[in-house]
């Protein structure tokens, strides 16, 4: 995995300035960007985290004594790269609000209820084949202040780590047909529509369980045209 882009696929990302996303006003940097080109060293360094993986780190609905509340659902997907190559090793880390839209977090003061059977966080390590599960619940959407009534779309964030620190991508997954998308400034700050679609996850009927919980596909794609544009949400 590597997070050096070639120059046509810079589009696809959100600019570090987006006025609707109020945050990135005083965050964007003022000065053109410096490139600075990983060296050996920085693409080669130690495997970050993969092997803390514990059984069931994949599954959020299993980490307490009981089942957490909500819409169990299953979340899978591929890490590809530019040539829809599987990436294999790759560590898939997740975390999200619970069913009702809040985290497990002390700055999340949002006045909607814990659940104590949910921690809203999972790991793990894609296949030889690139691939990668989850079990979780579907989260909520929640109120986060950028303007006048703003709620953000259910989503479930994603981070990716290759085999150096450096080598990392975070993204938000969204679920299909959210009646917020038209509202959200983080979700527009990706100004390429069909770049948008992509971090949207296709109802997956094929491979969700009868009578037990609904699936969602995610591919990931590293880099290149097609890439999963990178997320900006630091709110």
């Amino acid at each position: 995995m590597s997070l050096i882009y070639p120059i046509e696929s810079l589009s696809v990302y959100p600019k570090h300035l987006s006025p609707e996303y109020r945050s990135t006003v005083k965050r964007s940097p003022s000065r053109p960007l410096i490139p600075m080109p990983h060296t050996l060293s920085e693409l080669t360094g130690p495997i970050y985290g993969h092997d803390a993986i514990q059984e069931g780190d994949n599954d959020l609905t299993r980490q307490h004594k009981g089942e957490p509340l909500g819409e169990r659902i299953i979340v899978h997907g591929f890490v590809l790269d530019e040539d829809k190559r599987p990436v294999p090793e790759t560590l898939v880390e997740i975390w999200q609000a619970n069913a009702c839209g809040r985290y497990v977090h002390v700055v999340d003061q949002h006045p909607a209820p814990l659940d104590p059977n949910f921690t809203g966080a999972g790991r793990t390590v894609t296949d030889k084949n690139g691939y990668y599960r989850f079990i979780t619940i579907k989260p909520g959407a929640y109120p986060w202040g950028n303007h006048h009534n703003a709620w953000r779309p259910n989503h479930i964030h994603f981070s990716l780590f290759g085999h150096s620190f450096l080598s990392r991508l975070v993204t938000q997954m969204y679920f299909p047909g959210d009646p917020l998308f038209p509202f959200d400034p983080i979700f527009n700050s990706v100004t390429d529509e069909k770049a948008r679609q992509r971090m949207i996850a296709k109802f997956d009927l094929e491979n969700t369980i009868p009578d037990w919980a609904l699936c969602f596909r995610f591919d990931i794609v590293l880099r290149g045209r097609e890439a999963t544009p990178q997320d900006t949400d630091r709110h």
